[in-house]
């Protein structure tokens, strides 16, 4: 068995990142997080809003704000095809800080799907640039 697999993160609008890794974890829709390794049984689920950590070959950690879409595992292959994927330093924090304290905002008023969704992304983003305790 190998000790990488490629790697392959994608958003309609580019590659995000394309590279060798020794580890994925991902959170699927009603399944919780999952973690891939070299050598994974074949695999498909569907993706909701989460902190993805990609371990890199160098023994380094890519995190990425994934926003719904698919994870497949074939071969040595992770590929999460994403309707939005964001790296941790393309982040705008204080934008994602902002969006929460809306989402909050209204959900205190009342249950409003466009406002759990909304707080769900800032989550999300802000968990993979470090979390709430952490000024970037």
């Amino acid at each position: 068995m190998a000790n990488t697999m490629q790697v392959e993160l994608v958003s309609p609008e580019r590659v995000v990142f394309s590279g060798e890794a020794t580890q994925v974890i991902t959170r699927t829709l009603g399944g919780g997080e999952i973690a891939f390794l070299p050598g994974h049984a074949p695999f498909l689920g569907a993706l909701t809003e989460s902190h993805t950590r990609i371990t890199l070959a160098d023994g380094s950690q890519l995190d990425a704000a994934v926003h719904g879409g698919f994870v497949q595992v074939s071969g040595n292959k992770v590929s999460i095809l994403s309707d939005i994927a964001e790296l941790a330093p393309d982040i705008d924090r204080p934008r994602a800080i902002n969006a929460m304290e809306r989402a909050e905002g209204a959900l205190r008023h009342a249950h409003d799907a466009e406002a759990v969704a909304a707080l769900s992304r800032a989550h999300a983003r802000l968990n993979a640039t470090g979390g709430l305790g952490i000024a970037h």
